[in-house]
């Protein structure tokens, strides 16, 4: 990772500020959280995932009746909100992988949407350099890996080149790759809320899933505990009714999962990314997206410089254990999320989304469900790793289709 630090001059390095992952999700409509709230199927989660898979629901049955629970009063204001705004490519991932073809699939979804409703992005591309003689061979093979994948419009290209497009970058050789971009997930989440509710589907925020459990009787002057058997009870004892369950809960997946009486793995072990920012006089050095060819040592991309939709650069991440799950900041601390942190066999040093019970990484999605009353009425999106954002409509189309097949909508 250091070569590519000399790749813009030391003097841009030093005009630096430190800056956290940090920002706020955009507010959605929180509704009545009434125990006589009833849902043919009910999310759990307004993240980007989330938000996707509630609207590619009820935009193939309008009949039914959809509803999301968020447990904070505001959307994506998690994962979705804190992430760097990348519209991946798919170089990256194993040729056949869900992560290789949702990516591909999903960037082209997310370019079309943004069309549609007119958000504001960014196709400024993506250099990745090799900045010494010993990366131009794990280069090339990323180049055949994005050919595989069938990334759109990847060329290698010299050193005159590079300066071409990034006049303050050094490299011996780049992998270009002209479609990736930059866009606010925040809004493509918000605008996926206000699609799924121009259909008729209802968010409830400030609804944190504490309990979940299926009836045993229905009233006698209701039907509704035998349509709507599975009761979902948050931390304020309100409930709602459904037939059916779809949990997209990030940073909490396993935790819902055993809530659910599912399976405990994969574990969610949280690790923080901090950003330098780049001081706005100094942001013309970057015209677009520059990333060191990876160390294959290590399970992430390496510390590389993004543009960002407000106009500034930054520089990052790192990747430190979070003692918190929501833990934005350095002393944010929960004792619970460290002990279960701490608990769990892992890779130390390693920004892990999802691990076994051997403390291996899951680098690719997860989707399961269980057995017996609950855990036949539930589906668990158990690892949605980056490029989950990117991704995010092509998930939600395989989700819908899983959704469709188990609970036969």
């Amino acid at each position: 990772m250091a070569p590519l630090l000399l790749l813009l001059p030391v003097r841009a390095w030093r005009c630096c500020r430190r800056r956290g992952a940090t920002g706020a999700g955009p507010s959605g409509r929180p509704l009545s959280s009434s125990s006589k709230s009833t849902f043919d199927v009910a999310v759990i989660g307004a993240g980007i995932v989330g938000l996707a898979s509630a609207r590619e629901l009820i935009l193939r049955h309008p009949s039914l009746t959809f509803g999301v629970l968020e447990k904070e009063k505001e959307l994506a204001l998690h994962q979705s909100g804190h992430n760097s705004g990348v519209i991946h490519s798919g170089i990256y991932y194993t040729p056949g992988s869900l992560k290789a073809k949702l990516c591909v699939e999903g960037a082209a979804l997310c370019y079309e949407y943004c069309d549609q409703k007119g958000i504001p992005y960014k196709q400024c591309g993506k250099l990745i350099v090799a900045a010494e003689q010993e990366d131009i061979p794990r280069l090339k093979a990323l180049y055949a890996r994005g050919l595989q994948n069938r990334v759109r419009g990847l060329q290698l290209i010299t050193s005159k080149e590079i300066q071409a497009k990034e006049p303050y970058c050094r490299g011996l050789m780049a992998l270009d790759s002209p479609y990736t971009g930059i866009v606010d997930y925040k809004q493509i989440a918000q605008a996926y809320a206000a699609d799924f509710q121009a259909a008729g589907g209802a968010i409830l925020t400030d609804f944190e899933v504490h309990d979940m459990k299926v009836a045993k009787e229905s009233p006698a002057e209701s039907q509704e505990g035998i349509k709507y058997p599975v009761v979902v009870r948050n931390s304020k004892g309100e409930e709602i009714c459904c037939r059916h369950l779809v949990s997209c809960a990030g940073l909490y997946s396993d935790r819902l999962s055993q809530i659910s009486g599912c399976s405990p793995e994969p574990r969610i072990v949280p690790f923080r990314g901090d950003y330098l920012v780049l001081k706005p006089e100094k942001c013309y050095l970057v015209r677009g997206n520059i990333y060191p060819v990876p160390d294959p040592r290590f399970p992430f991309l390496g510390i590389h410089f993004t543009p960002r939709m407000d106009g500034s650069v930054w520089l990052g991440p790192n990747a430190v254990l979070a003692f918190k799950r929501e833990g934005y900041r350095f002393y944010d601390f929960s004792l619970r999320d460290f002990m279960d942190a701490a608990a769990y066999r892992g890779p130390a040093g390693v920004r892990a989304q999802a691990l076994d019970s051997d403390g291996n990484l899951i680098d690719d999605f997860v989707f399961d469900g269980g057995t017996g009353d609950i855990g036949g009425r539930i589906l668990h999106v158990r690892n949605a790793p980056s490029p989950a954002a990117t991704s995010s409509l092509a998930i939600a189309k395989m989700i819908a289709d899983e959704v469709e097949r188990r609970f036969e909508l």
